[in-house]
C-alpha cells in the first residue's frame, strides 16, 4: 500500500434465512475503498453485502488519526475505540444505535465519555434504559480498540497513531447511501 488509511464502513446485508437486513461497522485499512473489498468479503461472507455508510477516519476528538508501518515503534498515550451505544424509544418496536469512535487513554474513560451523549442520556425510559452491551458487566453494547478488530493481516503489518492536531483540521466527510461493492 502506498497510502494507508484506516476506513470505518457500516455494511449491510440480508443473508440467507433473515427477514431484515443486517448491519455491522467495520475498519480495515487500505488505499481506498475498492481496496477493501476482498476484506469485507472475507469479513461478511454470506449474502450480497454492501457499504451503507462510509468514512475514512482522519480526525477524532481534536486527533489525527494515521496510520503507520508495525515497525514504527512511535507509542501514543491516547487510543482509538469504536463503542456501540443501544437504547430504546417509547411506542418504537427496535432497538436505535449509536456508534461512537473516540479518542482516550483507556477502555474506562472511553465507557464514561459514551455515558454523556446525547443519545445515551436521551433515548430511554423506565424499564428500557440506553446501554453498552458488552460482555464487561456495564452498560455499553460494545467496545473496542479500533486496533484489536482489524483484519489480521492488517493487525500484523500496521497501527493506528493519534496524535494531538493543530486547530482548523477539517471534520471527517461522512458517506452516507447505497454502495454496491461492484461500483466502487
Amino acid at each position: 500500500m502506498s497510502n494507508p488509511k484506516l476506513y470505518m464502513l457500516l455494511l449491510g446485508c440480508t443473508p440467507p434465512g433473515r427477514h431484515t437486513e443486517q448491519h455491522d461497522v467495520f475498519f480495515a485499512i487500505g488505499d481506498n475503498l475498492k481496496s477493501l473489498v476482498p476484506d469485507i468479503l472475507n469479513f461478511w461472507p454470506e449474502g450480497k453485502v454492501h457499504i451503507d455508510a462510509y468514512r475514512e477516519v482522519t480526525l477524532v476528538d481534536g486527533y489525527i488519526v494515521s496510520v503507520a508501518e508495525r515497525t514504527d515503534n512511535h507509542q501514543s498515550d491516547q487510543r482509538l475505540f469504536f463503542i456501540n451505544l443501544g437504547g430504546y424509544k417509547k411506542g418504537l418496536f427496535d432497538e436505535p444505535h449509536f456508534k461512537i469512535v473516540s479518542v482516550h487513554p483507556d477502555m474506562g474513560s472511553a465507557i464514561q465519555s459514551s455515558k454523556n451523549t446525547e443519545f445515551f442520556l436521551n433515548t430511554h425510559f423506565p424499564g428500557a434504559f440506553s446501554h453498552v452491551d458488552d460482555k464487561f458487566g456495564i452498560d455499553v453494547d460494545d467496545i473496542y480498540e479500533v486496533g484489536d478488530i482489524l483484519p489480521s493481516a492488517q493487525k500484523e503489518k500496521y497501527r493506528i497513531v493519534v496524535e494531538k492536531a493543530e486547530a482548523g483540521v477539517p471534520e471527517d466527510e461522512l458517506n452516507l447511501g447505497y454502495f454496491k461493492l461492484s461500483n466502487l
